[in-house]
């Protein structure tokens, strides 16, 4: 069993139709699980291209599941194959798109670096997309780096740039920007500091606008990363809050080092203690980022906050 994971540059909506549905009609005629995980409007598409397979087919908007990119594997893909026990799954994935943020465009390229890491030795085909005309080179000389192989102008061939997934995810452990004039920030040394974390962050969430669902999502996401500073470092840790551009950011700080880079990827056997406190900050938050070294792990949790909301 081998994963085949090749990036396709598109040019343009008809070539994307064309290569992609024929992509999941051979996977359907093969008997295989197929899954089409792309954003919005290029769902559409793709849903009209395989009208008829709808029972065969399952269909994912990308800008929903894969908002935070840190999700995907773990929610999407894996989810996926859990769900199709004992047969092949074949998986259209486009994780970066026109519009995705300078922030989130690093997580993307880890995501699509740490896809081969984790389905190595699967049975499993995953073919990204990646808009060729849109996005820049950068973008695209990262597809080559995470993907064994790639598709340009209907031609298929090895990617000669493509290295090492762990070493490729690594270039993406970039240090985080610094918190503004006007964070706000606060010192946890010990368990019962907890309950002032949560109210800290509950509190600096609503002024922020943040729906109340939405901030309880986050108090959670902050509480258990502020856990793990209390269970697997010393010296405690900073929490530190601010509102930018729209989004409303939480910055854990503690002296851990984050060693295992597929760590909130994963989710752990349903027996493990433990080890779930990032996987759940990936689940609820809308980007995670990470920066660890060794006696300093960064956190960033971004929340977005709706227009015209907010002091």
């Amino acid at each position: 069993m081998t994963l085949d994971h090749p990036a396709l540059l598109y040019r343009d909506l008809s070539e994307y139709r064309t290569v992609l549905s024929g992509f999941a009609r051979h996977a359907v005629a093969a008997g295989d699980a197929v899954l089409v995980a792309v954003p919005g409007p290029n769902l559409a598409v793709l849903r009209e291209a395989l009208v008829g397979l709808d029972r065969a087919v399952s269909f994912t908007d990308m800008t929903e599941a894969g908002r935070n990119p840190g999700r995907i594997i773990p929610g999407v893909l894996l989810a996926f194959a859990a769900a199709h026990p004992g047969r092949r799954t074949s998986i259209i994935a486009e994780s970066l798109w026109p519009g995705r943020t300078e922030l989130e465009r690093p997580a993307c390229a880890q995501h699509d670096a740490l896809v081969n890491a984790v389905f190595a030795g699967r049975d499993t085909a995953i073919i990204c997309p990646y808009d060729a005309t849109r996005l820049d080179g950068a973008a695209i000389a990262e597809a080559g780096r995470s993907h064994p192989a790639m598709i340009v102008d209907g031609v298929r061939r090895a990617s000669v740039a493509y290295t090492d997934p762990i070493v490729t995810a690594a270039r993406s452990n970039r240090p985080l920007p610094g918190p503004p004039d006007g964070a706000v920030r606060m010192r946890y040394a010990e368990p019962a500091d907890l309950g002032a974390v949560r109210r800290f962050a509950a509190e600096h969430a609503a002024k922020a606008g943040l729906a109340e669902t939405r901030g309880e999502d986050l108090v959670s996401a902050v509480n258990e990363l502020a856990e793990n500073t209390l269970v697997h470092t010393a010296g405690g840790g900073t929490l530190t809050v601010w509102a930018d551009r729209g989004q409303f950011v939480c910055r854990i700080a503690d002296q851990g080092h984050l060693a295992d880079p597929l760590a909130g990827r994963i989710p752990p056997a349903s027996r493990t203690e433990g080890g779930r406190g990032l996987l759940l900050a990936h689940h609820l938050c809308d980007l995670v980022r990470v920066h660890t070294v060794p006696g300093a792990t960064t956190f960033h949790l971004y929340m977005d906050v709706p227009p015209g909301v907010g002091p």
